[in-house]
């Protein structure tokens, strides 16, 4: 139980590895208080399926206290998977497991995660409405958070969960997220078996990785598909276009430009898209990130690692940290320091490993001969493999 002198902890950032943290935190009645820019829980879309790593993710539930409640919410059938080239020619076909989705990655809607943690912390844990502008360090050795609301608070311990343009990480590093070369459409189609049925069906209910030519067109499918065309382009690419990107016409028609020679099959998950069409350039902090211990003060998720999607670690690592950070606060008590040094020993050489798998995974999706490396990975982990493909 904690001393009336216990630490007072505020955590930035409402994301998985914040709320991991702080919901670990209240299992054993250490209070922190979590910030959080959005003014709801529902202010923006909070992306597609995530699979969830047993030695990671899992183990952050588990700690946590939710894992049967997260294992109702899996969608087994998120679990299979296609790989095919531009012209539609399929490479791997790999079912999803049984209903029992013991596969040991089960998929899980992000939005539905955020929302089982939110929902198991206690009111007022949250604090919305957040956005912090600077954190600094006072004389006595606590930090000073100032909100765009013009508020101010102080605290003996600061974790920044803050993301990849994090206010809290310049205490601790000058580094800065790096452009990784992909500029990024996000896109979607709503009630996809109805709306779009041959489209829905090309994607099935899984994992489609469509590669060809530097370009991906992927994502997760299901009633509802959370897709995103992709592609190696310089940093300024989106604003040399000369393409209004707000204009989900115009949008389109540039797309279908860049994948002008992959079949009408896949281009029509462009052409049949929601207007919802969000464009951005994936960034990622330099491999194996890391900073000198600070007092009072540490990152999690993103703002310690950004990496780039393609492994599927992003948020597998965010929730392994704050559940590892909890843990090191449990056990080490009043002694911050002490749990800060565990936390950073164990999480910096963890985290590198994980960037290093994202970037080749990169490399693997954008490439010229794509989808063969993708194919030749999948078929070393015991994945069937098509012996020369098939539409």
């Amino acid at each position: 139980m904690p001393s009336s002198s216990s630490p007072s902890i505020a955590v930035v950032g409402g994301g998985l590895s914040g709320l991991v943290l702080a919901r670990i935190l209240q299992q054993h009645h250490i209070a922190c208080t979590v910030y959080e820019l959005d003014a709801t829980a529902d202010a923006r879309r909070q992306g597609g399926l995530l699979d969830l790593h047993v030695e990671s993710g899992q183990l952050a539930l588990r700690e946590a206290g939710l894992h049967e409640q997260f294992r109702r919410l899996t969608r087994p059938q998120a679990e299979a998977m296609r790989v095919m080239d531009k012209a539609g020619t399929v490479f791997i076909d790999q079912a999803s497991p049984d209903s029992s989705g013991d596969s040991g990655r089960p998929e899980i809607d992000r939005t539905e995660l955020r929302a089982l943690l939110l929902d198991s912390l206690h009111p007022g844990r949250v604090v919305w409405g957040h956005k912090l502008i600077r954190a600094h360090r006072l004389g006595d050795g606590r930090y000073e958070l100032t909100f765009a609301n013009g508020s101010r608070r102080t605290t003996d311990l600061l974790v920044g969960a803050d993301g990849a343009w994090s206010r809290v990480r310049p205490l601790l590093s000058n580094a800065s997220p790096e452009y990784a070369g992909i500029s990024y459409f996000e896109l979607h189609l709503t009630d996809a078996p109805t709306t779009v049925p041959a489209s829905a069906a090309l994607v099935g209910t899984g994992s489609l990785f469509a590669l060809s030519d530097n370009k991906n067109l992927g994502g997760h499918g299901g009633r509802d598909l959370h897709l995103g065309a992709m592609l190696r382009a310089a940093e300024d690419w989106l604003d040399t276009r000369g393409v209004d990107w707000a204009d989900p016409a115009a949008t389109r028609t540039a797309l279908l430009a860049e994948f002008a020679e992959w079949t009408p099959a896949l281009t029509d998950l462009i052409r049949h898209c929601d207007d919802e069409i969000v464009a951005r350039r994936i960034y990622a902090l330099p491999t194996g990130h890391s900073w000198p211990r600070t007092p009072g003060v540490t990152l999690v998720g993103d703002a310690a690692h950004l990496m780039s999607p393609f492994a599927g670690e992003g948020a597998n690592a965010a929730m392994l940290d704050g559940c590892e950070l909890a843990l090191a606060l449990i056990e080490h008590g009043d002694d911050v320091e002490a749990a800060l040094r565990q936390y950073e020993t164990a999480m910096f050489p963890r985290s590198a490993d994980a960037a290093r798998r994202s970037a080749r995974g990169l490399d693997l999706c954008f490439a010229d001969d794509a989808p063969r490396g993708m194919v030749e990975f999948f078929g070393r982990m015991g994945v069937p493999v098509a012996s020369t493909g098939r539409r």
